[in-house]
């Protein structure tokens, strides 16, 4: 049994001010949170004033293109798209990629940073095929009861113009994959009604949720932005739509990126936003006074796109926050939200929270405030994972 009594925490809510209370965790589930909880048969644990967050949520990665814990491999992709996506596709198999070795490194090392859910896109294309799903699914399933992992076919190369990839992406969804991808409509596929026609298609057919990475830029971004709107309001798949990046989103004028903001969140659509390199970032405070839903994610992580990153989501919330200018307390815990709550609901997660009858994913740290929590990156204390401890002190507990 998942059976905790944590005494003595501060846990945090949105809007709520700060205090201390215990949590009762009884069978992987929040059952109370209140002052002077006793529960003698469950194991107790002393958190003395720590703070308690939520469970983090990485709405954007790509577990099938990382060598995290590998051999260093120097960066060859440049800084161009097609770059990238070139030598990502023509140097894979020399490095043993997709690799469920290096997913789950990637998984452990989020873990104990106290991520709880994670979103993966995953490589789709004739000369790959499914392999990705195979190993991301094989690292999921090794840390199984640790972290919950989330898969997207993505057709990184192309859809339109790559035949067959199409076919492999309805494969995936009919192999249980839960959301289908799609890349720059306009600016790379060079069909944007195509691929909305396909990608919307195999939505309904197979009840998946969608994440389309858009990086185009100014009025050719903000375009496509309207056609994904217009196209989940026609197709009724509200709340099942995600924009990736949406870097136009981020450099457009104020009263266009107030009225883009209140067009999502009218249709149900949602983006998520990483602060990757110098691309722009989505105004959070933009996104929250319009009610549309804002998730983060770490993107590439020490792969053949990128050299850098660790799976931190807490440190990617503080990027997100520096790159967006957030300076206030309030401000700041925009960003924490959008990579705990914001992403909860971009994945469709009903129990999530730190509230009675949610799942007990949580993670405890030493700071005076959340705001505090996300400028200075803590060491995660505790994570729990359904009621379970995963991980003390940035380290992984054995099971």
């Amino acid at each position: 049994m998942n059976d905790l009594l944590l005494r003595g925490g501060r846990p945090w809510t949105p809007g709520s001010p700060l205090g201390t209370a215990d949590i009762l965790i009884t069978g992987g589930t929040i059952t109370e949170i209140g002052p002077g909880l006793t529960a003698p048969a469950h194991t107790t644990i002393d958190l003395a004033g720590a703070l308690v967050l939520p469970g983090l949520v990485d709405a954007h990665c790509h577990l099938d293109k990382t060598m995290y814990g590998g051999p260093w491999v120097p960066n060859t992709g440049g800084l161009t798209l097609r770059g990238r996506i070139d030598n990502g596709e023509g140097r894979r198999d020399e490095l043993g990629l997709p690799s469920a070795e290096y997913a789950a490194n990637l998984l452990g090392a989020m873990i104990s940073g106290g991520t709880a859910h994670v979103r993966s896109h995953i490589d789709i294309d004739p000369e790959v095929g499914l392999r990705g799903v195979e190993a991301v699914r094989a690292a999921a399933e090794r840390y199984a009861d640790r972290v919950d992992v989330q898969l997207v076919a993505f057709p990184q190369g192309g859809l339109m113009n790559r035949p067959g990839t199409g076919a492999l992406l309805e494969a995936a969804l009919a192999d249980g994959v839960a959301a289908i991808g799609g890349l720059d409509p306009a600016g790379f596929d060079g069909d944007p009604t195509g691929q909305l026609d396909l990608i919307f298609g195999l939505a309904e057919k197979y009840g998946a949720r969608i994440d389309i990475h858009l990086h185009d830029r100014g009025a050719l971004g903000a375009w496509q932005y309207d056609l994904i709107i217009e196209r989940t309001r026609a197709t009724g798949l509200a709340g099942r739509v995600t924009i990736s990046h949406a870097y136009a989103m981020g450099e457009l004028a104020p009263d266009e990126q107030r009225r883009i903001a209140a067009d999502l969140a009218e249709a149900g659509v949602s983006m998520v936003t990483c602060a990757v390199g110098d691309a722009p970032v989505v105004p959070l405070r933009t996104m929250r006074a319009a009610g549309a839903a804002l998730a983060l994610g770490n993107d590439g992580i020490r792969d053949l796109w990128t050299p850098y990153g660790d799976g931190d989501m807490l440190r990617r919330i503080m990027t997100v926050a520096f790159r967006d200018r957030l300076v206030a307390d309030p401000e700041i815990e925009l960003a924490l939200r959008a990579g705990t709550y914001g992403g909860a609901e971009v994945l469709g997660l009903t129990d999530y929270g730190l509230t009675a009858g949610s799942a007990a994913d949580l993670f405890v740290v030493d700071a005076e405030t959340p705001a505090a929590a996300v400028v200075s990156v803590p060491v995660r204390t505790l994570v729990v994972k359904r009621g379970r401890v995963v991980a003390r002190d940035g380290q992984l507990v054995a099971h």
